[in-house]
C-alpha cells in the first residue's frame, strides 16, 4: 500500500517546516499569548490541546503559501494562528461527539477534563479566532474564514447523519471530508493569496491546492485507521469503525466483497464496536480497499501539485509541493 512508505529524508516534514521556522516561532508565541484567560480552566484546557504536539500542518501551509506568493508583511502569522485555533476547536468538539479517548498519542482533552469543559473551551477558541480575524482588518479574509467555519460545522452535522449508515456512498463520504477537512486547508491557502494581493487566477489555484491537499490528507487518515499502529497514529486503531463511520476503505470493501463479507462490515457499521476488527481488516485488504484509497489520495495530491503551476519557482513553492508528497507518504 502506497501510504505505508516512509517519506524520503530529503523531503521529511521537519525539513519542510524548517523553511518557516522563524514564522512558526512567531505563531507559537501568538498562540501562547492568545490563550491567556482570567478563567484558569480555559487556559489549562487550551494549553493542553494546542500544545500537545501535532505537526501544525494547517498553519504551516498558510506561512509557506504566503512566502511563496511574495508576502512581506506580518499578518500571515495571525492568519496561521487563526487557522490553528479553528482546527483545534473542531478537535475538541469532535472528540466529545465521537467519545474519543486518545488524541495525538495522549489522552484526549475530554478524557482529562470532561466533555463539558472540552465543548466550552472549543467555543472559546472559536470566539478567540474571530476576535483575531477582526484584528487583521480585512473583510475579505474574515468572510473566507467565517464561511469556512460554517462549512466545517455543517460537515460535522452531515457526518453525524451518516453515522451507522452502511449505505453511505462514496459521494456522500467525499462531501463530508471536503466540509470537515479540506475546506480549512482551502481557506488557509486562499487567504495567503488574498493577503499578498494575487490575481483571481492565482487565488483560484491556491483554493484548488488547499482543497486537493486536504482531500489527500483525509483519505490517507482514513486508510491509516486500518493500516497503522496505535503508536504511529496517535489514536486508537479502528476508531472510525467503532463509531459507525463508513469511510472510503469500508465503502469500497463492501462494494467488492462477497455477500457474506459485505454483511459483516454492514453489521459492524450499523452496530459500532470492534468485535470483528481483525476480520474486517482482512476483508479490506483482500478487496484492495486500502490500495484504492491510497490511489485516490495520490490522485488528489497530484492535483494539488498541478495547481501550483502558476506560482514562481522558489524554495517555498517547492515546500508546498513536498507537503503534498508528504501527505500521501506519512504514517501518522
Amino acid at each position: 500500500m502506497q501510504v505505508a512508505e516512509k517519506t524520503p529524508k530529503s523531503v521529511s516534514f521537519d525539513d519542510i517546516a524548517a523553511l518557516a521556522k522563524s514564522d512558526m516561532r512567531a505563531v507559537d508565541q501568538l498562540i501562547s499569548s492568545s490563550l491567556e484567560s482570567d478563567v484558569s480552566l480555559v487556559s489549562q484546557v487550551s494549553q493542553y490541546i494546542v500544545m500537545s504536539g501535532g505537526k501544525r500542518l494547517r498553519p504551516l501551509i498558510v506561512l509557506l503559501a504566503a512566502r511563496a506568493l511574495g508576502y512581506e508583511g506580518e499578518q500571515h502569522v495571525r492568519a496561521a494562528t487563526i487557522i490553528e485555533f479553528i482546527h483545534t476547536a473542531t478537535l475538541l468538539h469532535d472528540d466529545v461527539v465521537d467519545s474519543s479517548s486518545r488524541r495525538r498519542g495522549q489522552d484526549s482533552a475530554n478524557t482529562v477534563f470532561g466533555n463539558q469543559a472540552s465543548v466550552l473551551v472549543g467555543d472559546f477558541l472559536y470566539s478567540r479566532a474571530f476576535q483575531m480575524m477582526v484584528d487583521i482588518g480585512d473583510m475579505r479574509i474574515m468572510q473566507i474564514l467565517a464561511d469556512a467555519t460554517n462549512t466545517i460545522a455543517a460537515g460535522e452535522v452531515m457526518q453525524l447523519m451518516n453515522v451507522h449508515d452502511p449505505d453511505t456512498t462514496e459521494d456522500d463520504y467525499r462531501q463530508v471530508i471536503y466540509r470537515k477537512t479540506a475546506r480549512l486547508f482551502e481557506a488557509g491557502s486562499q487567504i495567503a493569496a488574498v493577503m499578498s494581493g494575487q490575481s483571481n487566477s492565482i487565488e483560484s489555484s491556491m483554493v484548488d491546492y488547499g482543497r486537493h491537499l486536504g482531500t489527500a490528507f483525509q483519505l490517507v487518515d482514513d486508510a491509516l485507521d486500518f493500516a497503522a499502529s496505535a503508536d504511529e497514529l496517535g489514536k486508537n486503531i479502528g476508531d472510525d469503525l467503532a463509531e459507525g463511520k463508513a469511510t472510503l476503505p469500508l465503502i469500497h470493501a463492501m462494494q467488492n466483497a462477497s455477500e457474506q463479507d459485505s454483511k459483516i462490515i454492514r453489521d459492524a457499521i450499523l452496530e459500532g464496536g470492534l468485535e470483528q476488527l481483525d476480520r474486517i481488516t482482512a476483508i479490506i485488504e483482500s478487496t484492495g480497499a486500502l490500495q484504492y484509497t491510497a490511489d485516490k489520495a495520490q490522485e488528489a495530491a497530484d492535483l494539488a501539485i498541478a495547481s501550483l503551476a502558476e506560482l514562481p519557482d522558489s524554495k517555498y513553492t517547492q515546500a508546498l509541493i513536498n507537503i503534498a508528497e508528504f501527505s500521501v507518504q506519512r504514517r501518522s
